[in-house]
This record gives C-alpha cells, structure tokens and sequence, in this order.
C-alpha cells in the first residue's frame, strides 16, 4: 500500500468518527430528545443491586445470562439461565413470556445484552437490560452461583 493511501484511510477514519462527534454533540443541544432518550432508557434499564432486590422479592422476572456458556459455568446471578448468541434462535424454547427477561452480558462495554434485547423483543418477549452486566454485579459483591 502506498503511503498516500495510508493516509487517506486514516484522514477517511478520522473524518467519519469526527462527523459522528458533532452529529452527537448536535443531538445533546436538543432537551427534549434528551428527556424522551432517558425516559426510554429507564423504561427497559435496570441496575444490579435492583435485580438483586427484585430476586429477594420473588418478583416476576427471569434474568437471563447471554454471556458464554464457559463464563456462566464459572459464575451468575442466581437463577440466572443461559442463552448465549448462537442459541438465541431458541429463544422461545427457554424465555417466559409472563414474566419480565433481565437480559445481561459482560460489562458496561458489552452490547451482547442489548442487542438480545431487540431480538427477544422482536419474538414478542418482554425485555429489559441490567446495565453494567456481570462485571458490575460482582463488584457490588452480590450474590453469585456456579
């Protein structure tokens, strides 16, 4: 590859993420997004410590573990069932459709869970997401299992 090219790929790179930046930074100038934004995302987003609290209360949830079957051997919520992203065409086979799915995967930085949330929704499930995944969970050193 010429250094040219290079350098177009990179100035290519750069142009595009900087145009996402400001396409962003334009969309926070606008209150009224922002409130319909948040009021969504609290709608079908949950926090580990609630769970927890929701777990305790027999509440009519089922949490759901999308991580690899792997790391959900090595630890997970209580009661959690997996379903991993090559199992997630059976989706219908294992989720409730009485209950509330709490959908949750690795992190904060994974977007494993949201992106089962669209597919689970999409099946007519329905779905929220336990921001922070498992990573968070552990270290509010709540209770876990093997």
């Amino acid at each position: 590859m010429l250094e040219t090219e290079k350098c177009t790929k990179i100035f290519l790179s750069f142009s595009l993420n900087s145009r996402r930046i400001i396409m962003n930074l334009s969309l926070t100038q606008d209150p009224q997004k922002a409130k319909e934004f948040f009021e969504k995302k609290m709608a079908f987003t949950t926090g580990p410590v609630e769970v927890s609290g929701m777990l305790k209360k027999n509440a009519k949830i089922q949490v759901v573990d999308v991580r690899a079957a792997e790391d959900y051997k090595k630890g997970h919520v209580p009661g959690a069932i997996n379903l991993p992203s090559n199992e997630w065409e059976k989706a219908a086979e294992k989720l409730d459709k009485e209950k509330t799915n709490i959908i949750y995967c690795y992190s904060q930085v994974c977007h494993l869970a949201a992106k089962a949330a669209v597919k689970f929704a999409e099946q007519g499930f329905p779905v929220m997401e336990m921001e922070g995944g498992f990573k968070t969970w552990t270290e509010h050193k709540l209770e876990t299992e093997k």
